[in-house]
């Protein structure tokens, strides 16, 4: 799909994921994630701002997004959970940061929409400080057959209506990049999956 289109997509959906951001099904798993966060942190595609309100205090967060639109309901939500932020409005694929600048970095349920996921794993990789950790939570294809057929099906239309790939290994994908993954907990018919993760 052309960028931009994509955006566009991202930007008409800024405030139904503004009104989902207490989404009790996720409040879980980014709370249990994100209370490791630490440092400075980068956050991919971070939305209308979900996961504010879990990072510990003392964290200072660079938000990107390709989506004004949704950045600015993430400053909505820093604000009000007195998150300190600064905020980049650029795609992920093609920003870039000196290396080993993170100590943290976050992404939860980005890498369904990115053309090229490998690379942008590959980028955090460089991004994330040696002793640093990268958290994310990710949804992608599903190990029961059933389920992965009806997202093999769907997915073209899921991916024109909403900017997200449902089919992605995302477990093999985070192998191929070379991150060392520390922990997994899967769920969902291991269609959702919660990574603690670092560079090698």
């Amino acid at each position: 799909m052309e960028k931009q289109k994509l955006i566009r997509i991202f930007d008409k959906q800024a405030t139904q994921y503004e009104k989902k951001t207490g989404d009790p099904s996720q409040k879980r798993f980014r709370e249990h994630l994100l209370s490791h966060a630490k440092g400075e942190v980068l956050e991919l595609a971070v939305g209308a701002g979900a996961n504010f309100p879990y990072y510990p205090s003392g964290v200072k967060v660079t938000a990107t997004d390709f989506s004004e639109a949704m950045l600015e309901k993430a400053k909505k939500a820093a604000k009000n959970h007195r998150i300190d932020a600064n905020y980049i409005c650029s795609d992920i694929e093609e920003v870039d940061f000196p290396n080993e600048s993170f100590d943290t970095i976050v992404s939860t349920l980005s890498f369904c929409s990115y053309d090229n996921p490998l690379m942008v794993l590959k980028k955090i990789k460089r991004w994330c400080k040696p002793e640093g950790q990268i958290l994310l939570l990710e949804h992608g294809i599903s190990s029961n057959l059933a389920v992965s057929t009806a997202q093999k099906a769907l997915n073209p239309l899921l991916y024109r209506a909403y900017g997200c790939h449902h089919t992605r290994n995302i477990l093999g994908l985070i192998r191929e990049s070379g991150l060392q993954i520390n922990k997994v907990e899967s769920r969902w018919l291991n269609m959702v999956h919660l990574i603690w993760a670092n560079p090698r």
